[in-house]
């Protein structure tokens, strides 16, 4: 936790975090809260911009080198990817997720509109 204070910076008090102690109870909130899985992965064939967010959406990153557990991507309710010119390689986990967040936040109107 100390780790994400430090990253979150001025913004982390902006947060609400919810720690659970394994993927099984956490799959189980989420679903109870009526909230569909995200996935962003590499391998996944819908493209980040043809998909329609929804406020409670949860969007779930894996790991750089790894993704998800296959376990893990297979309870995911829409897997996508960010179309990436081909021969290049995919963008780190940090800009892939923002990338996707604002696309979702845009979508939902949870940006400032700045006229």
């Amino acid at each position: 936790m100390k780790a994400l204070r430090r990253g979150g910076l001025d913004y982390i008090d902006q947060a609400d975090f919810m720690e659970h102690d394994s993927f099984a109870h956490f799959d189980a909130w989420r679903r109870d809260s009526g909230r569909r899985l995200v996935l962003l992965s590499t391998r996944a064939a819908h493209s980040a911009y043809a998909a329609t967010f929804t406020g409670p959406d949860v969007l779930l990153i894996g790991r750089e080198s790894a993704g998800v557990p296959d376990a893990v991507a297979g309870t995911a309710d829409l897997s996508i990817r960010i179309p990436m010119r081909q021969g290049l390689r995919s963008l780190n986990m940090a800009t892939a997720a923002s990338l996707v967040l604002g696309e979702a936040l845009r979508q939902t109107g949870r940006f400032e509109t700045l006229t």
